[in-house]
C-alpha cells in the first residue's frame, strides 16, 4: 500500500464510477484524501458492467496486429467475422481510422504490448490488492485463462501473438486431443488445442463487483454524486471545481477516468487524445446445462466465453458506429452460433443481451498522468479491451500522482500530450 502523502489530504473530484474511476476513489481514500465520486448513471453501470469479466493478464497484443490492413475489408463483408462497421459513421470514423491501422505494425505492436504488461500483467493481485476488506473480494475468482483452437496449426497461426507475449514473460501449457478434453470436456470435436495460462482470474459478477467497491468507497466518506460533468473549472492555473448541472462541486483536484466520453472534457483541458468507441456486446446465457470450468477465448470467433454467477457470458465483437446509434442484431446472433458450435448440446433457460462501448485509442495504449500545466487534473481512460483487468493498478497510479508521489515505473508510455 503507497505511503501516506505527507500534505494534508485534499478533496479529489473523481468523474467517471467505472472500474478506474472506482479504483482511484478507494486508493485515494487509502491515501488519506476526501473523494466525490461523479457519474452519469451511477456506479458500474457503463463498460465495467458488461465486459468479458477476465482478469486477462495476458492480453497485450493489439487488435492492430501486421496483416490487419489486408484482412479487414474481408473481415466487415464476412457475417462470420467479428468485427462490424454502420456504414454511415464511416466518414466520421475516416481520421481515426487511419491512425488506428497505422499502427498495425511489428515495432507498435511490441511497443503497445510493453506499455500494458505494467498496467495488467499482476492483474489478479492488483484485484485482490484493491479489494482486501472491502467486501467486494467475494467476486474474484482465480482461475486459468483458455485460449482455443481447432488444431495444432491453427495455434501455430497465431505465433506472431504468442511470441509478443513470451518476450514479455508469459508461460503457457498446450492441451491437445484427451488432455484438453480432460480438463474439460463441455467443448466439441471442432476444438482440439487449447493454450491454458494460469495465474489469471474472473468476476463472478462485474457490475455488482464495481458498485460493491464503490459502497465501500461511500461507507468510508466518499460522496457519491449522480450528473454530468460539463466542465473542470480552474482559477490561476489550478483546479478549483467540477461543474455538474447547475452547479461547481469544489475540490481540489479532478481526476478524469469516463472511459470513450473523456474526451471532450480532455480537450477543454487543452489534451486532443484520438478516441474512438469499440462498440463491443454481450449475450449472457443463464442457467445453461453445461458451465465451462474456466473462462476462455475461442480464437476462430475471437470471443470470450466467461462462467458467471448463475450464468455464461459471452463477449466480444467490434463494431465501429459511435456512440449514439442503436445496437445492432447481426452481432448477437454471431454470438449464438459461435457458442453452439463451440459447445454443441449447449442450453439455457434465458438470454440477456448488451451493447457497450470500449475506449479506443490510436495506439492501443491507455491514457495516464497529470495534465500538464493545470495543477489537480489528472487523466486515467482509453483501456480498449482490457479496462477492468488494468483498472486497479490504474486506479493506483493516478491516486499516487494525486498524492504528489513518484509511481516506480515510467509513465511516459501513456503521456497524455503524446499526441499533441
Amino acid at each position: 500500500m503507497p505511503e501516506k502523502t505527507s500534505k494534508a489530504g485534499k478533496t479529489v473530484a473523481v468523474i467517471g464510477a467505472g472500474i478506474v474511476g472506482v479504483s482511484t476513489a478507494i486508493w485515494l481514500q487509502r491515501d488519506g484524501h476526501d473523494v466525490i465520486l461523479i457519474d452519469k448513471a451511477g456506479p458500474g453501470e457503463g463498460t465495467s458492467h458488461g465486459n468479458g469479466g477476465v482478469l486477462a493478464s495476458c492480453s497485450i497484443v493489439p487488435v492492430t496486429v501486421p496483416g490487419l490492413l489486408a484482412k479487414a475489408p474481408r473481415m466487415l463483408f464476412d457475417p462470420n467475422q467479428p468485427l462490424f462497421l454502420k456504414w454511415s459513421y464511416l466518414p466520421k470514423l475516416v481520421p481515426w481510422l487511419i491512425r488506428y491501422l497505422g499502427n498495425a505494425n511489428v515495432d507498435a505492436v511490441h511497443r503497445r504490448a510493453a506499455a500494458l504488461h505494467q498496467i495488467i500483467g499482476d492483474s489478479l493481485a492488483d484485484h485482490q490488492a484493491l479489494s482486501a476488506g472491502t467486501g467486494a473480494e467475494k467476486w474474484i475468482v482465480p482461475s486459468d485463462y483458455l485460449f482455443l483452437y481447432n488444431d495444432r496449426a491453427h495455434y501455430e497461426s497465431d505465433a506472431f501473438g504468442w511470441s509478443v507475449r513470451k518476450a514479455n514473460g508469459f508461460e503457457w501449457d498446450l492441451l491437445e486431443g484427451e488432455a484438453f478434453r480432460a480438463y474439460d470436456p463441455a467443448y466439441g470435436p471442432a476444438l482440439d488445442c487449447a493454450v491454458r495460462l494460469k495465474d489469471h482470474g474472473r468476476i463472478a459478477d462485474p457490475g455488482r463487483y464495481v458498485k460493491d467497491l464503490a459502497a465501500h468507497a461511500e461507507a468510508n466518506g466518499a460522496r457519491i454524486l449522480i450528473g454530468e460533468a460539463s466542465d473542470i473549472v480552474r482559477e490561476n492555473g489550478s483546479v478549483i471545481g467540477v461543474r455538474v448541472g447547475g452547479e461547481t462541486v469544489a475540490c481540489d483536484a479532478a481526476v478524469l477516468a469516463t472511459g470513450v466520453w473523456s474526451g471532450p472534457l480532455a480537450k477543454k483541458l487543452g489534451i486532443d487524445v484520438p478516441l474512438e468507441s469499440e462498440r463491443g456486446y454481450h449475450l449472457e446465457l443463464w442457467e445453461p446445462n453445461i458451465m465451462p470450468r474456466s473462462p476462455v477465448m475461442v480464437a476462430s470467433g475471437k470471443f470470450v466465453a466467461t462462467p458467471m454467477e448463475g450464468r455464461l457470458r459471452l463477449a466480444g465483437i467490434v463494431e465501429f458506429g459511435g456512440l449514439d446509434a442503436p445496437p445492432s442484431r447481426a452481432p448477437y446472433a454471431l454470438l449464438k452460433k459461435n457458442i453452439e458450435a463451440a459447445i454443441p448440446g449447449i442450453a439455457w433457460k434465458e438470454t440477456r443481451e448488451w451493447m457497450g462501448h470500449r475506449p479506443s485509442v490510436a495506439d492501443s495504449i491507455p491514457v495516464i498522468g497529470a495534465v500538464p500545466g493545470v495543477e489537480g487534473a489528472f487523466l486515467g481512460f482509453g483501456h480498449d479491451h482490457v479496462g477492468l483487468t488494468g483498472g486497479p493498478k490504474t486506479g493506483r497510479l493516478l491516486a499516487q500522482l494525486v498524492s504528489g508521489l513518484s509511481p516506480n515505473m515510467d509513465l511516459a508510455p501513456y503521456s497524455p500530450t503524446r499526441f499533441q
